[in-house]
């Protein structure tokens, strides 16, 4: 389709101007009277496109995050339990929002809206920045004429994962300084301090330690090869990124990230929760299970723990129940299987589900609170490590040196 900017004046006579997607000019034109708009002028223009065909414009603009989703859900909810119409409602929301992508999306719904579309249709359209789970409540909202407890189901999700976000960040703050601050520190002491050195044992004929080899070997490749070394650290950045984009590639560092040392099992837990929480949310919409599972799988972001929780979908299509398939997943702990067999045999999987997104909440806090404790030995064997290949390399062969004067 091709973009045409038009202006034309609303039903109140104020001028409006804006690019709309139309077939032709007067396709345009039919979408703009729908509106209850007027045309004015109807000029064709191109729309600049990025590398993955998204416009320009809004691939440059802020993405839209946990924090827009949060004030958005809460007040549609509040919006639509006074009884305001979805329209008047979303357009007030554009008004307000501070994010620019955010506020062009929020317009292209009202419009759409105003074109006999239904929310969830609108918001499907726009599927990097709402989430396909989102849009799923959503519409079991619209068809059980809920929509307002939707976007409260929705709200209270997001203000969880975001806490839990907040968490993690938190706990990762203090050695995420050190390693950086490690990093710094070698880069200064090959550039700046080792060189020194190197020049004050070139004026001695003595043989150096093999440390002492190795380290000012490093130092001058530093001095000397920083393009090479800045063009590899590109280089394998992209390459990584690159590899991580491919759906194999993707899948492999997601299995990996659950086996890390001390932060892989914070990691499974937390997905574990994001699991519980989402399932137990699109069960209690009245979402059927096979397809709740689905849209659980997108929620985790997580390739290993999609392809593990799509398996569990196939069975239950084959006739499994859900204790067998999260069973053969091995995904959960026995104290998890039990609240499924309970919920199960009583009807209430979404409750228990929800017990089960604490008890893994709680889990993750109280290892995120011990992390720094069981990080901190080995930042402090790192740096003790650096310390000795600098004196082994630097401060030996200076006393053997002064050994050497002295004996002279």
């Amino acid at each position: 389709m091709a973009h045409f900017r038009y202006q034309a004046k609303d039903s109140q006579g104020k001028l409006i101007k804006g690019v709309v997607e139309a077939n032709s000019a007067q396709a345009a034109a039919d979408q703009l009277l729908a509106r209850q708009s007027v045309p004015i002028k109807i000029d064709e223009t191109q729309v600049v496109k990025s590398a993955d065909n998204k416009p320009l414009i809004a691939w440059l603009q802020p993405k839209v995050g946990l924090d827009e989703m949060i004030i958005f859900s809460r007040q549609m909810y509040s919006l639509l339990k006074a009884g305001i119409p979805i329209i008047r409602a979303i357009n007030g929301l554009a008004e307000t929002t501070t994010n620019p992508r955010f506020r062009e999306v929020l317009k292209e719904i009202t419009t759409q809206l105003e074109q006999g579309r239904n929310l969830s249709a609108a918001m499907a359209s726009h599927k990097e920045v709402f989430h396909r789970l989102m849009i799923s409540i959503v519409v079991v909202g619209e068809n059980t004429g809920k929509l307002e407890d939707a976007f409260l189901q929705l709200a209270e999700y997001f203000e969880r994962e975001q806490e839990t976000r907040k968490r993690i960040k938190a706990a990762l703050r203090y050695p995420t300084f050190v390693i950086i601050a490690l990093i710094a520190a070698m880069f200064i002491l090959n550039i700046f301090v080792i060189p020194v050195f190197a020049q004050m044992f070139s004026k001695f004929d003595a043989e150096l330690p093999l440390m002492t080899r190795i380290l000012i070997g490093t130092s001058n490749f530093f001095v000397h090869y920083w393009w090479l070394l800045l063009a590899l650290m590109a280089a394998s950045y992209y390459g990584i990124r690159r590899y991580l984009g491919t759906e194999l590639g993707r899948l492999k560092w997601d299995r990996v990230k659950l086996r890390l040392p001390i932060i892989g099992s914070i990691i499974e837990r937390s997905l574990l929760s994001r699991y519980s929480r989402s399932f137990a949310m699109v069960l209690r919409s009245g979402v059927p299970m096979t397809t709740g599972l689905s849209l659980t799988a997108d929620a985790v972001d997580n390739a290993h723990m999609h392809q593990r929780i799509v398996e569990m979908r196939r069975g239950i299509e084959k006739g499994d129940s859900l204790l067998r398939v999260s069973r053969q997943s091995e995904l959960f702990s026995q104290l998890v299987l039990q609240m499924v067999a309970v919920g199960e045999e009583t009807g209430r999987v979404d409750e228990l589900l929800q017990e089960s997104a604490d008890y893994y909440e709680r889990e993750v806090d109280f290892d995120l609170k011990s992390l720094t404790a069981k990080i901190e030995p080995i930042l402090i064997a790192l740096v003790a490590v650096m310390v000795l290949i600098l004196a082994l390399g630097i401060f030996t062969p200076m006393w053997n040196l002064m050994s050497a004067i002295k004996g002279g």
